[in-house]
């Protein structure tokens, strides 16, 4: 039985990576700020703080380490929070188990980004972000957000999280420790998270015109899921550093036959 800890898991693509990993035999840790009931560690990944409660909490659990990371927790707000929810509490979640996946026959870890990578962001803070400077970070967005440019702030923290993996997934701590580590970059997904976005008719024709998504339009937190567990599952081999866009075609329609 493989032991997988899954971050954001009260509710959307976490709740439904839980479930599917779960129906498919595997035992699962949840984690969330959220104490929903049925959440096995309950930590603020936004705080240095509930990043060791995470930790912490996923060791006590599984003393014997664990097999896989699904890194997913995440906020969509114009809000210095998520900076460092999405980037920083994302970074240590994934650096802070890696050592609980040394013991695994086939360890594995994912992230979830989003396809708000390709969309504008700003330069300073993906830059503050991928420095490690937390505070430099949450100032920079809480300029962007004073100066009515909030909307940057999501983007910038996905397209750094992007970058992160891609320049450490080859590295001595990941792949030559044998340990794939990827990301997933999906497109709009009818989850709490958007669902006063997507409440009205005017929303969701504004968000169908910044991510657009030719093949079946928005999706269920399912389609999602299934990538992540592909990603965290044995078969998985020898995909590495890669962002995978499970985004209905935005990322096509985005950025045409230019990849990067």
């Amino acid at each position: 039985m493989r032991t997988v800890v899954v971050t954001g898991a009260a509710s959307g693509i976490g709740l439904a990576t839980r479930r599917l990993l779960a129906g498919r035999g595997a035992r699962t840790v949840g984690v969330d700020v959220q104490d929903t009931g049925d959440i096995d560690v309950v930590a603020d990944l936004a705080t240095p703080e509930g990043r060791a409660d995470l930790c912490d909490g996923v060791r006590r659990l599984a003393p014997d380490g664990v097999d896989a990371v699904v890194a997913n927790a995440g906020l969509a707000r114009e809000d210095p929070l998520t900076v460092a929810v999405n980037y920083f509490g994302t970074v240590a979640t994934l650096d802070g188990l890696r050592t609980a996946l040394a013991g695994s026959q086939a360890p594995r870890a994912v992230a979830t980004a989003s396809m708000a990578s390709l969309l504008p962001r700003d330069a300073t803070l993906v830059d503050r972000c991928l420095a490690g400077d937390e505070p430099a970070a949450l100032a920079r967005s809480a300029e962007l957000v004073g100066s009515g440019r909030g909307g940057l702030v999501y983007a910038s923290t996905k397209a750094a999280l992007c970058r992160w993996v891609r320049r450490n997934a080859p590295g001595p701590e990941w792949a030559g420790a044998g340990i794939p580590l990827n990301a997933i970059a999906p497109g709009v997904v009818e989850t709490p998270m958007v669902a006063d976005m997507l409440a009205t008719a005017e929303g969701r024709a504004a968000i169908q015109a910044a991510v657009p998504m030719p093949l079946h339009g928005f999706m269920t937190a399912q389609v999602p899921a299934l990538l992540l567990a592909w990603l965290v599952g044995e078969e998985n081999t020898h995909v590495c550093g890669q962002v995978v866009f499970v985004d209905g075609g935005s990322d096509v329609v985005l950025r045409g036959d230019t990849t990067w």
